[in-house]
């Protein structure tokens, strides 16, 4: 069984540690207010970056 030789100190163990912690979900919120993912297009106004990228469908052209 391996035994350490030296104690570790809390500055190193917690160096070691600095990547345990659970990943908190990043939100960003577009102009329209909708909760998007970071550097990707608004799926509900199609906007990115405050300018319009794609062109949404209306009700009467999806049927």
């Amino acid at each position: 069984m391996a035994v350490q030789q030296n104690k570790k100190s809390r500055s190193r163990k917690g160096m070691r540690r600095s990547h345990d912690r659970v990943a908190l979900p990043t939100v960003v919120y577009c102009s329209c207010g909708e909760p998007t993912v970071p550097h990707a297009v608004c799926p509900s106004c199609g906007a990115y970056r405050g300018r319009q990228v794609v062109e949404l469908k209306s009700a009467d052209e999806q049927q």
